[in-house]
């Protein structure tokens, strides 16, 4: 391109808009070759995945690609990649991927994983139905978990939306659910503790609870998240609500959290020592139980249809591995307590063997007791939820 004249295109474009003969795209797209190898008409510079190749792992993948022709791009890219596994990176974050084929990620990924095969691959896949060819297909390792899980505790906490239909996205992706990363914060959404999004991170407390226990899920926290960073800083590009990547700016909870260095929580206020101390609960207790490795049942239903001052706000299922059993209870209101008694259903009982008889449970966030009463084999706990708490039961 020079002197404003787009000369090495097939037919010649000037800078003042005119033409002198009308260009052939598919042409064009030769000339330039600025995309993953699919040309304006959708036809493809690449051989298609086989049938069945959902169910190869990736070195078959790679296999596959040894003697293909493949755009030169994909080939660019692959070896960009190589250089930094090379060099130790261990992991990479791709940026909207469902824009690419996903050839382009079998291709891409069955490389990376031949050097590397513990390297961590996260990509932005934002449209359900694809979510599985991006894994099975393009071998990618975690999806981002935003268009289902993510928004939909977002609109319960914005009064948008009941917690019910948390089951339901949760059974739906059961098949690949430890493949679907879990987050609350993140670069592009907006701070859970803004008043954009839950408006404080008090309120926070029973998104991440089920966010990082409803299933085997990965949880991701993003930083200052732990203290309640609100991102309330108008950064310019980046404006309030958001951290930005793309200004100079300060994210003052977490800067005193490093308190000039010394990264001990030195300068935090009591409120945020106490959010933080909630997150360390939390995680270290979820990083260490076999139940959250294992089955999930919504007990949300019958106590929503049966039981007696169950709010609206009330969120509840079970989780367990073997022996190991949990029962888990949010209440997402942050103005309402609730009183009332806990049914867990005939099929749980049936499936832990639990006897007619009382059992204690502990809860494994902050060490509270209660009791189960099985009559009949049916369970019921009594409770009292503050707004905002959480009990993560074990028995």
């Amino acid at each position: 391109m020079n002197d404003g004249k787009f000369s090495e295109f097939p037919a010649k474009w000037t800078g003042n808009g005119s033409r002198e003969a009308k260009p052939d795209i598919n042409d064009w797209y030769e000339t330039i070759k600025v995309n993953y190898g699919i040309k304006p008409d959708g036809s493809k510079d690449f051989p298609e995945l086989p049938e069945g190749f959902d169910k190869k792992d990736y070195k078959v993948h790679f296999d596959f690609w040894k003697d293909k022709d493949v755009p030169s791009s994909w080939k660019k890219f692959r070896d960009i990649a190589l250089y930094w596994i090379a060099k130790g990176v261990d992991g990479f974050r791709y940026d909207m991927a469902e824009m690419v084929p996903v050839e382009f990620w079998s291709y891409m990924n069955s490389a990376i994983k031949m050097k590397n095969h513990k390297a961590f691959l996260l990509a932005e896949v934002y449209n359900p139905k694809e979510y599985r060819n991006y894994i099975r297909l393009g071998k990618m390792d975690y999806l981002y978990d935003k268009v289902e899980t993510y928004d939909h505790l977002k609109a319960i906490i914005q009064g948008k939306a009941l917690p019910e239909p948390l089951s339901e996205i949760q059974q739906d992706l059961g098949d690949i659910e430890h493949h679907m990363l879990h987050f609350l914060d993140n670069h592009d959404e907006q701070r859970l503790a803004s008043p954009e999004f839950a408006g404080s991170a008090e309120k926070g407390k029973p998104m991440m609870v089920v966010s990082s226990t409803i299933s085997s899920s990965p949880t991701m926290i993003y930083f200052g998240q732990e203290v309640g960073e609100d991102g309330k800083e108008d950064a310019g590009f980046g404006k309030p609500s958001r951290t930005s990547i793309f200004d100079y700016v300060g994210v003052p909870h977490h800067q005193r959290w490093m308190n000039g260095g010394k990264f001990d929580g030195g300068l935090l206020s009591e409120g945020e020592k106490k959010l933080r101390d909630f997150y360390k609960r939390l995680l270290n207790f979820t990083i260490n139980s076999n139940a959250l490795m294992g089955k999930f049942k919504e007990i949300q239903t019958i106590n929503r249809n049966e039981t007696t001052a169950y709010d609206p706000g009330m969120y509840s299922y079970v989780r367990w591995y073997d022996t190991d059993r949990l029962i888990i209870v949010v209440n997402f209101s942050w103005v309402t307590t609730s009183s009332f008694q806990l049914k867990i259903p005939t099929d749980v009982i049936k499936n832990w063997n639990l006897k007619d008889g009382l059992y204690p449970v502990k809860d494994q966030l902050y060490g509270s007791s209660a009791q189960l009463k099985v009559t009949d084999g049916k369970g019921t706990i009594q409770l009292t939820v503050k707004p905002s708490e959480s009990f993560i039961f074990k028995l």
